[in-house]
């Protein structure tokens, strides 16, 4: 239909006079269509590229953020494959291209980043849900030599002073900032009922060397933590420290 479109503009007796139509424009479809775009581009302003951080972001906004990106990638996906077959047809130039496929290019690196940002998410949920479990529940005693949670109690606080050390001195021994996932209260956090302020998360293994290392330091500081080795009862989680005291029950209006 597009291909006919364009024959019969070009063959207008008012076509020598007017340029011929942009191939973009073209291509690009009905109204609705780029409507629909602009939908989806406002989700992705309001909370890919907006003020949303990771312990602020939900669940559920995730999901809106990565479907929104990848409706505008599969309608460019689209747009790119009419524009290949007007090329095909002899009624658009190669070049007539280009755009194209730039702009599915851009929307692709933008649906990465979207479904980064929910992996990353997941991630963080699978740790909360797990505190919050053995918060609730404790686990049974692990037949392995090692507990699946490991906690030292320590002075039973995190002061300020001793989070500047912790993130100074893992910086100076290894190179690199501190893993954290999760700082303070966190949206996840919240929605499970549990107030994490005054907590951290850290995605690291406590059996590997740097994970081996910070619970050493965190007992020399008597700095509480809970070190989890493995996922608990099904939940996907990884390995992580949560270093603070327990998150507790959110109270009146959290």
């Amino acid at each position: 239909m597009l291909g006919a479109l364009f024959l019969a503009v070009a063959l207008s007796p008012l076509s020598g006079l007017a340029q011929a139509p942009n191939a973009v424009d073209v291509v690009r479809g009905k109204p609705e269509i780029s409507r629909a775009d602009e939908q989806d581009e406002a989700i992705l302003r309001r909370i890919l590229y907006g003020h949303l951080t990771i312990e602020d972001l939900t669940e559920q906004q995730a999901e809106e953020m990565v479907a929104a990106a990848r409706r505008r990638f599969d309608r460019q996906q689209a747009r790119v494959e009419e524009a290949k077959k007007l090329v095909e047809e002899g009624a658009l130039p190669r070049l007539s291209l280009t755009p194209f496929l730039e702009e599915l290019d851009r929307r692709r690196k933008v649906l990465d980043q979207a479904v980064s940002r929910a992996r990353l998410l997941d991630e963080l949920a699978g740790m909360a849900r797990t505190e919050v479990a053995v918060l609730v529940e404790p686990p049974a005693v692990a037949p392995e030599p090692l507990p699946l949670v490991e906690r030292y109690d320590g002075d039973g606080r995190l002061p300020t002073a001793s989070l500047k050390i912790i993130t100074l001195a893992f910086q100076e021994e290894f190179g690199k900032p501190l893993p954290v996932s999760a700082s303070g209260a966190t949206a996840l956090h919240r929605a499970l009922g549990f107030d994490h302020r005054g907590r951290i998360d850290v995605g690291l293994d406590p059996d590997q060397p740097e994970g081996v290392w910070l619970r050493d330091l965190l007992r020399g500081l008597r700095v509480p933590y809970y070190a989890f080795r493995t996922a608990l009862r099904g939940r996907s989680t990884g390995p992580h420290i949560h270093i603070g005291p327990p998150s507790e029950p959110l109270r009146g209006g959290g």
